[in-house]
């Protein structure tokens, strides 16, 4: 074989290796997003829309609530928030699982001492709601069974609240981010000792990456849209968790009643 025809073979030989090579490169960057999806641990988001709205927010298939110790007795050392919309809130998330069926996890760590019952409301308004009784352990989360109910949900999206914020909400919290979950902290449907704990609490919580937010941030993110059948029984629940909406509708109720009678 001349010396052109063998630099005419290395050259066909390198072409089919670049080729091969370049094959694999793209087979790869095509397999990538669904390993990092995999990785992640995430499934498909059916409520990502067209527009990438919804990407960053709840995604409504995979949440669960979980409503940590929202006991009479706990209440009463409650300062960073009224009981008095604390109850309201929780409440509301209550409601809300129900409407919007999300399954809902309650325990508390010794109703019977003096932390007290769990507040009536939760299991009233949530009566699918899973009551987890602990054997005296302060984390919800060294609790074998508790761990094993949230587990059976399915869910990898916690919406926790709870009394205290600093310690009931908080040590399951850290610990179920710890073990791969995503973690959501409403705020104002737990409570704390002091406006300085509530104030240590959201900076480890956040430090940690357990997301901070509200009753109504929750609702309205999985609510997602008007056009949809509960429309009237959801605007009532944002009437409860922002009680100045509850004026809104009264006047705009009332306008488009003045409107009606002038056209009669």
């Amino acid at each position: 074989m001349s010396s052109g025809e063998r630099e005419t073979t290395m050259m066909k030989k390198t072409v089919r290796v670049l080729a091969a090579l370049l094959m694999l490169v793209f087979i790869g960057l095509q397999r990538l997003p669904t390993a990092r999806a995999a990785e992640a641990g995430s499934a498909p988001r059916s409520s990502v829309l067209p527009s990438g709205g919804g990407q960053a927010l709840l995604e409504a298939s995979d949440v669960v609530f979980l409503m940590l110790d929202h006991q009479s007795g706990l209440f009463q050392t409650v300062k960073d928030i009224s009981v008095l919309e604390l109850r309201a809130n929780a409440a509301a998330m209550a409601k809300m699982a129900t409407l919007l069926k999300v399954p809902v996890i309650t325990t508390a760590s010794e109703p019977n001492g003096p932390n007290g019952p769990l507040m009536p409301e939760i299991h009233q308004y949530a009566p699918h709601a899973v009551y987890v009784p602990r054997k005296g352990e302060v984390n919800a989360w060294d609790n074998e069974d508790f761990v094993n109910a949230v587990r059976a949900t399915g869910k990898k999206t916690l919406i926790m609240a709870g009394v205290w914020t600093s310690v009931c909400v908080m040590f399951p919290a850290l610990d179920a981010k710890a073990a791969g979950f995503k973690v959501y902290a409403v705020i104002d449907a737990s409570g704390d000792p002091s406006e300085m704990a509530s104030r240590t609490t959201l900076a480890r919580l956040a430090q940690a990456g357990v997301v901070p937010t509200t009753t109504n941030a929750v609702l309205s993110e999985i609510h997602r849209t008007w056009n949809r059948p509960e429309a009237a029984e959801l605007a009532k629940l944002y009437a409860t968790v922002a009680p100045n909406y509850a004026a809104l509708i009264e006047s705009y109720v009332k306008a488009q009643d003045v409107i009606k009678r002038q056209k009669q």
